[in-house]
């Protein structure tokens, strides 16, 4: 079974944390391109932004159902939920709606577990750590590549 350091891709597109919205955009569109990783001035791994990031910005805001109870209104959603929902409607940087929680893999990861966190997660980018420097990405397409025993990509 191959490991992450040879089915990934090590030329790849990242973008920083200042960056506005607008101009990731234009990255995705030029590059055709769904996602990136965020990565800091020294080639830290900060995050990772996918176009549903993007979408989420113009979604529309869900209000939460109120209880009545006697002359109390109790809200079933957590207020913590809205008011992260609104700051990644209203950001302008990539460092506000980008996603900071990223389950990265080693090196030497084998390609199945890579495969499994992408199934069982619902994610389609997996970054690649040394420490914590970002050294390469793997998508669903670097997966299936190996899988079908095709080249490694570049």
């Amino acid at each position: 079974m191959p490991l992450a350091r040879e089915i990934m891709k090590q030329d790849m597109i990242t973008v920083s944390p200042e960056i506005t919205v607008e101009e990731l955009g234009r990255i995705f569109i030029g590059k055709n391109i769904s996602g990136a990783p965020v990565t800091d001035k020294e080639g830290n791994l900060y995050g990772i932004v996918t176009e549903n990031d993007l979408v989420s910005q113009d979604k529309r805001l869900h209000i939460p159902t109120l209880l009545r109870l006697f002359d109390a209104y109790i809200a079933l959603e957590p207020s913590s939920r809205i008011e992260k929902e609104l700051k990644k409607m209203s950001a302008r940087t990539v460092g506000e709606i980008c996603t900071r929680d990223v389950l990265a893999v080693k090196e030497d990861t084998p390609m199945e577990d890579v495969a499994t966190i992408m199934a069982e997660r619902r994610i389609n980018l997996v970054p690649v750590v040394k420490g914590k420097k970002l050294v390469g990405i793997i998508g669903r397409q670097e997966i299936i590549r190996a899988a079908m025993g095709g080249p490694a990509a570049e």
